[in-house]
């Protein structure tokens, strides 16, 4: 299957491993974890999918790099008016999201909570199991059994990365 278009973009400028702590598996988990999110709260599904592909896109270590997050809404600022379409405020939603992930909050807007939240939702993949205090609703509360179990096993969502164009079909 041919690399999903905004992948195409990505992964050239992507420096770690793309098998790695950071890399397309977590953004499978982030997507999968984001749009059940955004089932269960009314968050903007493709906001949702968009933040998963660009949140980690553009990290230089799998370690300390705190600015990450603005690079990779920096990298889909980029791509606006061709492959990222959408409107102003929308925009703002995925960059805000971007840039803030890694500040430790939570938010009671639906799309902005569900981002951050299905991000946290991954951190068994580096031992870390997600505190229910750092998550937004109790719809990422809910779900911490299964998106820590499939964190902890490093599921690949299959049937995503063939989509993407990320494992051989």
């Amino acid at each position: 299957m041919p690399l999903d278009p905004i992948l195409a973009h990505i992964l050239p400028g992507y420096v770690l491993a793309v098998d790695g702590t950071h890399g397309v598996g977590h953004w499978a988990r982030v997507h999968e974890n984001g749009l059940r999110l955004a089932a269960a709260t009314g968050a903007d599904a493709e906001v949702v999918a968009l933040f998963a592909r660009f949140h980690d896109a553009r990290r230089v270590n799998e370690n300390w790099d705190p600015d990450h997050g603005r690079r990779g809404g920096d990298l889909a600022r980029t791509l606006r008016g061709s492959l990222v379409t959408l409107d102003d405020a929308r925009f703002q939603l995925l960059y805000a999201a971007c840039a803030q992930h890694t500040d430790g909050r939570i938010s009671a807007h639906p799309t902005l909570g569900a981002c951050w939240d299905a991000d946290r939702l991954d951190l068994g993949r580096v031992g870390i199991t997600p505190d229910p205090a750092l998550l937004s609703s109790d719809a990422a509360r809910a779900m911490i059994p299964w998106a820590d179990a499939r964190a902890v096993r490093e599921h690949r969502p299959r049937a995503l990365l063939r989509a993407w164009g990320c494992e051989p079909g």
